[in-house]
């Protein structure tokens, strides 16, 4: 267990403040370098706590006195109410050691090279570290045939026969499938684990790829259950990070204060940190923190395939789509498993309670009709998931709250090419039968939110540079996905590393400490 004393009265290079993908890749690479690095994780880091929750959803594996926050808490789940207008909702997000990528279905995918046209760097700029974020991630599938050549993956399982005969089936519409790159070690037994933590050493997640070692090997030090209030600065510097812990409020100190926790809470963080030189949010000069979020748009399908095994695992990948009709649009993948029958029943009849309160009496009765309904269907179809990528709207934003909310609404822009992404993969899929789940409209669903601290080379119409670093401050970073400027149309697990890994690089290069640890 870290010594808090110790911690509170050390001088530190690097001050991470998020455990996810950004944040994790990020400080292992530091860490390794020779710097000292200090973690900060706002919930538990699962791998220190004996009643951790593992291998199901913490709704299910939670025993029935636990309150629900607490249950979540210890599933590695965000406990915290959002507000969307009067609406409030707790999205499926990671708060704990490796962020949201304890809970991912473990896609990781590059970028293609037209999805940087607005961005200050180039496919080629992060191409070699796309390379080594999968190494480092142990990704394994094919490549897709559509994206630029890039060295070969090792192996994954092959698709079971149900996804093996939609993979043949796309073959003979003309598309190009292929066997979607996942960072999994694909044990005997491998459930994925989407949306819960994995009970075993299969999910390579930023925890037990980055930060566990960067804690074990290199050095680094790691406060869970630690929030971060606010950041306080003068003119040019991060000058403290004020942060609560265990009942106690304390300022910590780093040559270089590092923000990875996430596209909501980055921005809200920065915003709460007003003082007299920045009275709109530190690092808000532009007046953009916070705006242009973005989230990808999923729709789910349930198709009905011949074949009846292996329905539920992550196996196909499929980007033809990607650009159509003259559109931007996205991807079609292997979603995995639904959460259990039980678990949509209880969202479908509290989503219902909150639309129509008149409804409660007549809900309980049809509970178990319900769960056999969902049951029978998911369990005879596969799922697909249709990624649409989002596009920036100033705005919608994040605002700090407390309580948190968001403001965002889908533009005409993006309506249209729902419709036409809808219509495409509709015709796909004929004629096998399928079930089409429109989920994109809902806020609710709030999927690989990205945007609101975008990166540019112009500080008018941007919060970082190209090096991710903040205009206005000399030692503020953010390596989560806040600093995407357009949101791309595939999973950002993959970009968010690399990424990482290329600012760890510049850190390295530009302010090596001269007395390692």
């Amino acid at each position: 267990m870290p010594n808090i004393e110790a911690i509170r009265s050390q001088d530190w290079d690097a001050l991470v403040i998020g455990t996810g993908v950004g944040g994790a890749s990020v400080g292992h690479a530091l860490a390794r370098a020779g710097w000292r690095v200090l973690f900060l994780e706002k919930g538990r880091a699962a791998f220190r706590h004996s009643d951790t929750l593992r291998g199901d959803y913490p709704e299910l594996a939670c025993p029935g006195d636990v309150p629900l926050a607490d249950c979540l808490r210890r599933g590695g789940r965000l406990a915290d109410t959002l507000r969307d207008g009067a609406h409030a909702f707790t999205p499926l997000m990671g708060c704990g050691s490796g962020g949201s990528s304890a809970l991912y279905g473990m896609a990781m995918e590059r970028f293609f090279p037209d999805d940087f046209a607005d961005w200050p760097i180039t496919y080629d700029d992060l191409a070699p570290y796309y390379d080594q974020a999968e190494a480092l991630y142990g990704v394994r599938g094919s490549r897709d045939p559509l994206r630029p050549p890039a060295p070969d993956l090792p192996p994954a399982p092959p698709p079971g026969p149900a996804q093996a005969e939609l993979h043949a089936h796309f073959q003979r519409r003309g598309m190009h499938p292929y066997r979607l790159p996942q960072a999994c070690e694909f044990l005997p037994g491998c459930a994925c684990c989407q949306g819960y933590l994995c009970p075993r050493a299969c999910k390579n997640d930023a925890s037990r790829v980055c930060l566990e070692p960067a804690l074990a090997e290199h050095g680094a030090a790691l406060l869970d259950e630690c929030e971060v209030l606010r950041l306080e600065a003068d003119t040019q510097r991060v000058t403290g990070v004020i942060c609560h812990h265990a009942g106690e409020t304390f300022r910590l100190r780093a040559r270089h204060i590092i923000l990875a926790a996430g596209a909501l809470q980055t921005p809200a963080l920065l915003l709460r940190s007003v003082g007299a030189d920045w009275p709109g949010g530190l690092a808000n000069r532009s007046g953009l923190v916070g705006r242009h979020l973005m989230r990808h748009l999923v729709d789910l399908y349930l198709v009905f395939t011949r074949e009846q095994t292996d329905r539920h695992h992550k196996a196909l990948g499929l980007s033809d789509l990607y650009r159509r009709d003259g559109l931007k649009l996205g991807t079609l993948q292997s979603f995995g498993a639904l959460p259990p029958a039980a678990l949509l029943v209880q969202d479908l009849t509290r989503e219902l309670r909150a639309r129509a309160p008149w409804s409660a009496p007549f809900l309980a009765p049809l509970r178990p009709l319900l769960r056999l309904l969902l049951k029978h269907l998911f369990d005879r179809g596969v799922l697909l998931a249709a990624i649409l990528e989002d596009r920036p709207h100033a705005e919608n934003r994040v605002l700090p709250g407390p309580p948190l909310a968001i403001e965002y609404r889908l533009h005409a822009e993006a309506r249209k090419r729902l419709a036409v992404f809808r219509r495409q993969i509709g015709a796909l899929l004929r004629p096998y039968r399928f079930l089409a789940l429109h989920q994109a409209e809902k806020n609710a669903m709030l999927a690989h939110a990205c945007g609101t601290c975008r990166f540019g080379d112009d500080p008018a119409t941007s919060v970082l540079d190209r090096h991710n670093r903040a205009h206005d401050l000399d030692n503020l970073w953010v390596v989560d996905a806040a600093f995407f400027p357009t949101s791309g149309g595939t999973n950002p697990a993959l970009t968010i590393a690399a990424n990482a890994l290329r600012v760890a690089d510049h850190l390295i290069a530009v302010d090596t400490p001269h007395a390692p640890h």
